[in-house]
């Protein structure tokens, strides 16, 4: 019988919520009202993680969590321009062109408004400086990405009508909702922010499916949705150090790349080591061969310049074990690709992992 397709309604949900670093509320909030029917206890804690707690069978075994972040890669007001627009600065690993010139969303105190990501105009010369930067090489002789300090958000408002909106350094800019559509063609899904809404909505999907299997986990399980993944994982070094347990499971993009030889394509990755720390070996080899019983032909992977709540948490003492299942994925921290396919299999897969631990 063929695998029901996954629940992309839920994931347009949660692509549609603003998720900043450290401005989470809309993504905890539509979280907190899918998983509260599936989880025996759930509750926000001190640093802004929400946590969802299913009691195991067995209280001599150890406890596991399991991680995704709730946050997405965004923009960070550096200062308000006399002229009314404003100098960002990324929150979290992105460039300019991974958003693209287009509508954001600023997320002012007292109101939030749109304005647009800007370049600077092209048929200039020499004189101009600023947009002379992001000039072709055949008007200029040579290439150049934008970068933050090129770009900058045209508002159409005074510093005065910024003010009473409640912008100032520090104010939040992100992706418009205008933007925010999940588009499917051929086998793929495509969007910002599957990183990491498609984790979380694979998480829920796992929960969804103990619940209706009415499934009975030997040992305690922990499902975390953390804050600041993007900007350091702050979140998940505080739960692992405030939650029981010794291995921490995350859930999150996994770069394709000839390099890492990975490919776009509905088997999840198995990461042995990224930029922070090396995983847990028994553990990775287990999820293989779980991953290989059902049929599947899971990716192995070394990581550079990435790390995940898991790794982080790991290296900085929090966790004593760690474990990393991605999906794999087309232009990360930009306009994602994944297989449509690969979302199905990581629930499946890390389902399996927690009826059966490697403890």
């Amino acid at each position: 019988m063929k695998e029901k397709s996954f629940n992309f309604q839920l994931l347009k949900s949660l692509l549609f919520a603003y998720g900043p670093p450290g401005q989470e509320d809309e993504v905890r909030a539509l979280c907190k009202k899918e998983i509260n029917s599936l989880v025996d206890e759930m509750w926000v804690d001190p640093a802004g993680n929400l946590i969802g707690k299913i009691n195991g069978k067995n209280k001599e075994a150890s406890a596991i969590r399991v991680m995704v972040h709730m946050d997405e890669i965004a923009m960070i007001v550096k200062r308000v321009n006399e002229d009314g627009s404003l100098r960002v600065n990324p929150l979290g690993g992105s460039y300019p062109a991974s958003f693209g010139q287009g509508v954001v969303d600023i997320m002012g105190d007292n109101e939030c408004f749109s304005g647009v990501l800007s370049f600077g105009s092209m048929h200039t010369t020499k004189e101009s400086p600023h947009t002379n930067k992001i000039m072709p090489k055949e008007f200029r002789g040579e290439g150049q990405a934008p970068f933050w300090d090129n770009v900058y958000i045209t508002t159409r408002k005074t510093p005065k009508e910024l003010a009473q909106c409640g912008v100032h350094p520090g104010t939040r800019v992100v992706i418009s909702k205008s933007r925010r559509v999940l588009h499917q063609f051929q086998d793929c899904i495509s969007g910002y922010f599957l990183d990491n809404r498609a984790a979380i909505a694979i998480l829920i999907e796992t929960l969804k499916k103990a619940k209706n299997q009415k499934t009975h986990f030997e040992s305690d399980i922990y499902f975390v949705a953390t804050c600041f993944e993007e900007i350091g994982a702050s979140g998940a070094c505080y739960a692992s150090r405030t939650l029981p347990g010794d291995i921490s499971i995350a859930l999150d993009v996994g770069p394709v790349a000839k390099e890492y030889q990975t490919v776009l394509s509905s088997d999840p990755i198995i990461v042995y080591q990224d930029a922070v720390s090396t995983y847990d070996k028994a553990i990775c080899d287990y999820l293989v061969k779980l991953g290989q019983k059902l049929k599947m032909n899971p990716q192995y992977a070394v990581f550079e310049t990435y790390a995940s709540d898991a790794s982080i948490a790991m290296k900085s003492g929090q966790s004593a074990k760690a474990a990393l299942i991605c999906f794999p994925v087309e232009n990360t921290h930009g306009y994602e690709i994944a297989h449509e396919d690969s979302l199905n299999n990581c629930v499946n897969l890390l389902f399996s992992y927690l009826s059966m631990p490697l403890f």
